[in-house]
């Protein structure tokens, strides 16, 4: 199956991340490329972004490099180093264990996308870098976290249980 099919790999709209911390991302979507292929050493996804929307908490990973190009509209890129606009064909990187915390946000009035490859590795720690917050993926899936590895409490993940 060396070509794909777009039209027949759905954009899919999901959050993992818990209590109210998942609302930002009601629009955004993933195209599963990678999945979709069966690729297993890399991740490669269109994400899509309406206005609005962002891409995921500020974070950064420490074992998978991540890398992206927009493809559709304009986002703008938030780093430790500050905003940069990101227009169709702009690329960026970011090495696995680099603690510049990143996220694109769509702060225009027309839909945006990315194609963002990464790398696949057995386990997976990223942090967040504007909320005391870190995860860590395994075989067994993912569980978020305080930084020091302590549980989350209500009141960080805008739980009103």
């Amino acid at each position: 199956m060396p070509k794909l099919n777009l039209s027949q790999i759905p954009f899919v709209s999901r959050c993992s991340y818990p209590g109210k911390l998942a609302q930002p991302f009601d629009g955004r979507s993933n195209q599963r490329l990678g999945d979709a292929s069966g690729l297993t050493q890399y991740g490669v996804n269109i994400v899509r972004l309406e206005p609005g929307a962002l891409s995921s908490l500020r974070h950064y990973h420490m074992q998978q490099d991540e890398f992206l190009m927009m493809t559709e509209g304009t986002c703008t890129l938030i780093d430790d180093d500050g905003e940069h606009e990101m227009l169709p064909g702009d690329c960026a990187s970011f090495p696995a264990g680099d603690a510049n915390g990143h996220h694109l946000v769509n702060k225009t009035d027309s839909p945006a996308a990315f194609l963002v490859v990464g790398t696949h590795t057995q386990s997976e720690t990223a942090f967040y870098s504007d909320i005391d917050m870190m995860v860590r993926s395994g075989p067994d899936g993912s569980a978020f976290s305080r930084k020091d590895g302590s549980p989350l409490t209500a009141d960080q993940i805008g739980d009103n249980k």
